[in-house]
């Protein structure tokens, strides 16, 4: 946690002092204690916001980078000379034509745009500081060596597409994981042979099961009385707990067939459990609209969300799936939702305000 150079430098000189504090010290306490909270809130909306193109560190090594041209900038090699508080600004609040850099006038207030530029030029262009790495367990990831099998895959010191009788039994078991978890956000991977750069999978969280060691038993046989068997990530992440799928007893066979649409087709973004608080949903700009939020839900009738199914809504990421899904298939996902989700009325006036555009 840091402060601004100067409010650092004023509370070193009191400390040292031999004289009793001023009447007015309380007012620096006050203010370093404000420049650390705007510093903090600098610091959340760059690591929910900013960190997928800049990095935790701010160095724009990310598995996004690879993919852009021209690069994100790289803030620990970017100089406060070279880049002024009123550009970042600027850009922040207006994006930057012919990149990446989107503006997010509109999505944040002000006071938030100030803080994260200033957060940015403190932490990364003057502190050159790490900030917080991605795998710790203040973002949720309790205890990440316990996935070391997987690094080699992640960092490229083992080619994923290695035979396999030419790994070990425990770099079989990384593999496993990797393919199956770490790709997500790894994709960009060592490889001997290239190939397709990307495969959409909705992979939220490390899907338990991961064995590590000698004793590792490979996906679909039965694991050894010994097996040195791992929960993989039981809780690691705030997106986990919402793709678990409802476990509902006495589905009618039109539930049962909206849950197997929704589920494989819609939870990408609104979440097994329909709140869209998953990793997908949670960095969707608009976000997708939760199910289960008994405010909206209830201004909803049956009419419209078929609507919104069948059309999409513009402006958002929902897209239309009337050239996907019948007419029958999107009344099962209709009757899905309000048997999983929240009860829809068959009829009811919407308010004007419910149709802006939102997923």
């Amino acid at each position: 946690m840091r402060i601004p150079f100067l409010l650092a430098l004023l509370v070193s000189l009191a400390a040292c002092s031999d004289t009793p504090p001023a009447a007015d010290a309380p007012k620096l306490s006050s203010a370093v204690s404000s420049a650390t909270a705007e510093h903090e809130l600098g610091r959340r909306i760059y690591n929910f916001r900013c960190y997928f193109c800049h990095g935790y560190s701010g160095d724009a090594q990310t598995l996004a980078t690879t993919y852009l041209d021209p690069r994100p900038r790289d803030f620990i090699a970017t100089s406060p000379d070279q880049l002024s508080r009123d550009r970042m600004l600027d850009a922040v609040k207006n994006g930057r034509d012919g990149t990446a850099m989107r503006g997010f006038e509109g999505i944040l207030l002000l006071s938030e745009m100030t803080a994260v530029t200033d957060f940015v030029r403190q932490e990364f262009m003057i502190s050159k500081a790490t900030n917080t790495r991605y795998h710790t367990t203040e973002n949720g990831w309790p205890d990440h060596e316990r996935y070391s099998a997987a690094f080699p895959f992640a960092t490229g010191k083992i080619t994923i597409d290695t035979p396999a009788d030419r790994l070990t039994p425990v770099q079989r078991a990384g593999r496993h994981l990797f393919m199956s978890t770490c790709v997500s956000c790894h994709d960009r991977s060592a490889v001997s042979e290239p190939g397709a750069p990307w495969e959409s999978r909705p992979l939220s969280y490390p899907r338990n099961g991961f064995m590590p060691g000698d004793n590792y038993a490979s996906p679909g046989s039965a694991a050894p009385d010994n097996a040195s068997k791992v929960d993989a990530i039981t809780s690691a992440t705030p997106y986990h707990l919402h793709d678990k799928v409802p476990q509902l007893a006495g589905l009618s066979a039109q539930e049962l067939r909206g849950e197997t649409i929704f589920q494989q087709n819609c939870a990408f973004c609104h979440a097994a459990d329909g709140t869209g608080r998953n990793w997908i949903g949670s960095f969707l700009e608009p976000h997708p609209r939760d199910l289960t939020a008994t405010a909206f839900m209830s201004t909803l009738t049956r009419e419209r969300l078929t609507g919104v199914i069948r059309d999409g809504l513009p402006a958002t990421s929902m897209p239309a799936w009337k050239s996907v899904l019948s007419e029958t298939d999107i009344q099962a996902v209709v009757a899905y939702i309000a048997r999983a989700f929240h009860p829809l009325t068959a009829s009811l006036s919407i308010r004007a305000s419910d149709d802006a555009p939102r997923k």
